[in-house]
Parts: C-alpha cells; structure tokens; sequence
C-alpha cells in the first residue's frame, strides 16, 4: 500500500481558549465585600494577561461571549506550552474564578508548513524573501488583532472512505489549499485570523479564530467557502462560538450587565481596545489563506498582527536634529503616520492593478491614509516602481505589510535592507503643475552630486502613477551620518530653498532606518 508523506511542520507560541460561564445566582446572592474583591483580583489578573506579565512575550484577550453556551472566553498566546498551563491555572486562585465553570476549552500551536513554503525547511531554515519571512514569522507567533468580533470553532479534515483528505496527494492538497485562499483573500480588509494545530492535544486538528469589526464578514467568508470542496468534500467542524473584545477595566460593568466596552472620554471607537487594522488574511492577514498550514489558510483577509514589518517615521533624535539645521520632519497633517514602502520589479500597470484590489479594503478602515503607486520618473536601468502605504497607527501599518508583501516581484521593504546601510525618503514633495519639469531636471542635478558624496549608495525618483505632480524620493545610504551629513551639505541648503518655490506645500520627510 502506497503511503502519504505528511507535511513537515515547525512550531511556534501555543495557543489557550479559555471558556467560562458565571453563576449568576451566585454572583447576585454574594455579599457586596466578597463581589468587589471578585472584581478587583479578576481585573488585576486579565490586565496582568494583557500586558504578558507572566512570560517573556504572547497576548491575551477578554471576549463577551453570545449564547447559551458561554459567558466569557479568555484566549491566551504564550511562548510554551508551560507559560499557557500556568496562566490557565493562575486564574483558578482569583477569587472570581469561584463563580465560573470552565465550560470549554481549546488548546492548539501556531505552525507553518510545507503545504505554505518548503523553504522554512531547507537551507538551515533560512527565507531569503523577506516578504514571505515576515508572513511566516507572524504565523509562528501571532498577536491577536485589535477587532471588535472574534469567531472561534475547531476543524479537521474528513477521513470518510469517499473523501479522505489524507489520501489525497500532496500535489492535490496543495491545489486545494491555493483555491481555497483565493476566497480568503478577497475579504482582506475585513476578516484576520489566527489558526493553530492541534493534532494530538485537542479533539480536533486545528483551532481557528476569525476577528473582524463586523460580524457579517465572518459569516459571509465562512458561507463562501462552505462551496469550496476543499471544504465541501473535506472538512468537519466542531462547535462555533462567537464574542465581543473588552477590556479588563470594563470587567464591573460585565458583571452589573451594563454595555462593554463602557462609553468613556478614550473611546470613539467601536472596541475600546486599540485601533483598527487593515484586513488580514493571507492568512494572517498576508494574503495566504485563512487556516492551518495544514491545509486550512483560507487565504483571510487581514494578517494576524504579529511580529511585523518595522514601518516607522523618523525618530524623535533625526527629527529633533533635522528641526536644529532648519529642515521640517514631521509627517502629514503634522501628526505621526507609519509608512510601509515595498519595492517591486513588475510592471507599474500590473502592480497598480493589485494595489486597488487591496486599496479597496485598505479604505474600510479610519486608520488608513493613503496607498499608491509609483513609478520611476527617471527610467534608468535597475530602477524599481515602489508601493506606499501610509496609516494612522503602527499596526495597521504592520498589519498592511502583511498583504503587500504578496504584490508581485517584490524585491525589498524600505526597512529591510541590510543592517550596514540606512534609508531615507522623501515623501508628498507636491510640485507645482508649471514646475513639473522644472522639479525632474533638478533632481537630475541633485543626483549627480550625491553620487559624488560618501557613503551615498542609490537614489531615485518617483511619481505618483494618479497624480504625477506627487514626488516621492527614496535614498539608500552607508549610514545614518552618511545621510546627514548631506542634509547638513550646502547643496541640500539651496535644494530646500528651491523647493519654495516649486512645491505646493512643504516637503515632508520619513526615515526608515
């Protein structure tokens, strides 16, 4: 009999589903003294959770959770399997656990695969590709997104004697799996996720969460993929449970039945518990598939918001020495945006018509800014078009990258480059529509002279492919003092006082170091 190669798999954080129902009788009949140290321990211990300080790193969560089944569902992500033994059972010695039954559990590892990449598993382990790095590194150690909504339910894949999924090539399961994420994909935007194995440490194979700000996305993804085979033919799911993110600080309001998250002075947001994040999937919200590595991404829509990409502005040091020497650092609407910038060898064309697929999703969301193309102006030979993302808040930025990175024929992230060089961007130099021309020979000038300084690798010239007057600057330099010992340089100097006159407004500067 001919047998089947499982996928080779490597682990990462474990994950604990902890659900919990209240007593509420108890709680009513309990006296005053004993309620209020029931809320202060089970407070103190969620915002311990949160801020992970029982480990070295992880995530926690509070979710309200809807139905019968369930009142509560504490969901822990740690580093081992002991740190989520321990934290499951620290809870057990608060004073509010003596009116909770653990009513359901669930406890999984996140894991890649070789159904996503073979290349985790060659070559020492080593991803050359920094984009599918990243992916891979915020599948093995999640964060869990900042969504109002979580969806949670267990799957495995059928073993019956018509559809054995374990039968099947592995050749076949990977088509499966393709098929299966391109659905997960088109709700990037809307619906992240996090799915880990469980085989031989739960009833099922693997655990999914689905996180999303509005719950119909979850159904209408789920409904979706029911038609799938790789679902239809070949997949068994345990019981869903759906819930609503809260704050610890919120947990006295639960328990007196009032709305959570409580209306307070920090909220103006749907879920007080941080700010919104582009779509995830990918799984994880890069575009690779919403489930297991196993054979479960279902290509979701936001990517888990681990880990991720350093997108970032100029630090407060450049930004501080730059307003010294007369330069302005700061960033649009002088307020701080997180910048994800992507180089890519494909055509502008074909690229940009990926770039609206996702920017389409992208806009759901108050924390994003703007996401656009550019193209070489230049031309030169080995130039490269460029992918800009800006958001409000780092983790959406993060989370962005996640979907990005899967553009085509990305060779680099600004941020990514090699540790012995440094980066610097110019970004939104709106030009004046008269002085288009005026601005390109310019920065033919200026080019020439930088190739002439130390330290001075690359720089190029980019325009906006939807509005051509929208410049963006990318140089790539030795160091850091390299890079500002040119804005300290008489050339940069006359180079600002020329831009007076040809911008539209004042250039705006963002480093990636």
């Amino acid at each position: 009999m001919e047998g089947r190669t499982p996928p080779r798999t490597k682990e990462g954080w474990y994950i604990l589903h902890d659900f919990r129902t209240i007593d509420w009788d108890a709680w009513r009949d309990a006296p005053e003294h004993v309620r209020d140290r029931a809320l202060e321990e089970g407070q103190s211990f969620l915002a311990d959770c949160e801020r992970v300080a029982d480990a070295e790193d992880g995530d926690s969560a509070l979710f309200a959770m809807l139905g019968h089944e369930t009142d509560l569902l504490f969901m822990h992500i740690r580093p081992t399997m002991a740190d989520v033994e321990q934290v499951g059972r620290r809870f057990d010695q608060t004073a509010l656990a003596e009116f909770t039954e653990r009513t359901d559990s669930y406890v999984s590892v996140a894991e890649v695969s070789d159904y996503v990449t073979d290349a985790y598993f060659e070559d020492d382990e080593e991803v050359e590709d920094t984009g599918l790095s990243r992916y891979l590194e915020q599948k093995l150690y999640p964060q869990i997104p900042d969504a109002e909504y979580v969806n949670f339910y267990p799957m495995e894949k059928r073993r019956d004697p018509e559809y054995n999924w374990y039968d099947l090539p592995f050749e076949d399961r990977s088509e499966h799996m393709s098929s299966h994420g391109d659905i997960g994909r088109s709700y990037g935007g809307k619906v992240s996720q996090i799915t880990a194995g469980s085989i031989g440490f739960d009833d099922y194979e693997w655990s999914v969460s689905l996180f999303a700000d509005d719950p119909a996305n979850i159904k209408n993804l789920l409904a979706e993929m029911r038609f799938d085979p790789s679902t239809s033919k070949y997949a068994e799911f345990g019981r869903f449970y759906v819930g609503r993110r809260f704050e610890p600080h919120d947990l006295d309001a639960y328990m007196a039945g009032d709305a959570v998250p409580a209306e307070d002075a920090d909220a103006g947001h749907p879920h007080a518990h941080g700010e919104e994040h582009p779509g995830e999937s990918g799984d994880e919200g890069h575009g690779h598939g919403h489930g297991d590595d196993q054979g479960h991404d279902h290509g979701d829509a936001d990517t888990d918001d681990a880990g991720g990409p350093p997108s970032s502005v100029a630090g407060d040091g450049v930004r501080d020495e730059l307003e010294e020497m007369g330069v302005y650092g700061g960033q649009p609407h002088g307020e701080d945006v997180y910048a994800v910038v992507l180089y890519s060898e494909a055509n502008s064309e074909e690229l940009f018509d990926e770039v609206e697929g996702l920017r389409s999703n992208f806009d759901h969301y108050d924390t994003h800014v703007k996401t656009a193309v550019y193209d070489s102006v230049t031309g030169d030979e080995g130039a490269e078009n460029a992918v800009v993302s800006l958001w409000d808040t780092e983790r959406a930025a993060d989370t962005a990258a996640g979907f990005l990175a899967d553009l085509p024929d990305v060779v680099r992230q600004a941020g990514d480059d090699d540790a012995d060089s440094w980066g610097t961007m110019g970004m939104f130099y709106t030009v004046k529509p008269e002085h288009r021309e005026d601005f390109v020979g310019t920065f033919g000038d200026v080019a020439g002279l930088l190739a002439e300084m130390d330290g001075h690798r690359k720089t190029d010239l980019l325009a906006n492919r939807e509005d051509e007057n929208d410049m963006f600057i990318a140089s790539r330099w030795d160091s850091r003092e390299d890079a500002m010992a040119f804005f300290r340089s008489e050339e940069f100097s006359e180079t600002v006082d020329y831009g007076r006159d040809v911008l539209a407004d004042r250039p705006r500067h963002v480093f990636l170091a």
